[in-house]
């Protein structure tokens, strides 16, 4: 017989696989950040795709306390879910909404790396950097979020991700750069910072890259980190192009039908 956990992966890996929408999982999976976790490391364990990278998620400091969270948490992003600035992306009821982030591509050279990552050595391994738009929502008929739990134990809650044309990174202060996110087709307009990145987003790179190392995983190659949203979870009210700016940075569209 089979553990519930087990269960429970083998449900969310064919949701996965096959983009189909199921009952919501149960809570003792979802709870505790630690036990969310277990399980998508199991899900992930059992999906024999490329990974091509990682995004941060929770990393909004306010959302952070609120929920009780010391610290955000990473998850994979698999080839399937990255698309080019400009594609189009189908939405359910499932769809928490979009976000507007910095992603890096990093070299794979950070994988043979044996120290901490650090503010002062990070930009070493960092080869490019550009806007990308996320969307996310869950694999499951569910909505909200009332824990970490919620989003971890469902992939980090990645539906897609959306990247501009990378520019090759230099050092430039990425703090407080303003960012917005719009839609004129539905006459919405969310402004942001950079600064609500979990300090920054070169800060969430650093979390991210410790973390990986920690857990030894070694994917041989460059590979992305989204580092989290810099205009929180923006609900989609409707159809049509939205585009992201980062200033500096550059623009990202996605088109939502």
């Amino acid at each position: 017989m089979k553990s519930l956990i087990e269960k429970t992966s083998d449900k969310l890996v064919r949701a996965f696989l096959k983009n189909k929408i199921i009952a919501p999982i149960p809570k003792k999976f979802t709870k505790k950040l630690r036990d969310a976790q277990k399980l998508r490391k199991l899900c992930e364990s059992k999906i024999n795709e490329p990974v091509v990278g990682f995004k941060a998620a929770g990393t909004g400091i306010p959302v952070m306390k609120k929920l009780r969270e010391k610290e955000p948490f990473y998850a994979s992003v698999y080839k399937r879910n990255v698309l080019k600035s400009g594609k189009k992306v189908k939405i359910n009821k499932s769809t928490l909404g979009i976000e507007l982030e910095v992603y890096f591509l990093i070299k794979k050279t950070f994988f043979l790396s044996k120290d901490l990552i650090t503010m002062k050595n990070i930009s070493k391994y960092i080869s490019h950097i550009a806007p990308c738009i996320e969307i996310v929502g869950y694999r499951q008929r569910k909505k909200g979020i009332t824990s970490f739990g919620d989003l971890c134990s469902d992939f980090g809650a990645n539906v897609k991700f959306l990247i501009a044309k990378r520019k090759k990174y230099k050092r430039i202060n990425i703090n407080n750069l303003k960012t917005n996110i719009s839609n004129k087709k539905v006459n919405q307009s969310v402004d942001g910072n950079t600064n609500t990145v979990y300090i920054n987003p070169l800060n969430s790179l650093r979390f991210v890259l410790n973390k990986i190392k920690r857990d030894k995983i070694n994917l041989n190659k460059d590979f992305y980190v989204f580092t989290g949203s810099t205009v929180g979870v923006v609900p989609i009210k409707g159809k049509g192009i939205y585009t992201g700016k980062i200033s500096k940075l550059g623009s990202v569209k996605a088109i939502i039908n």
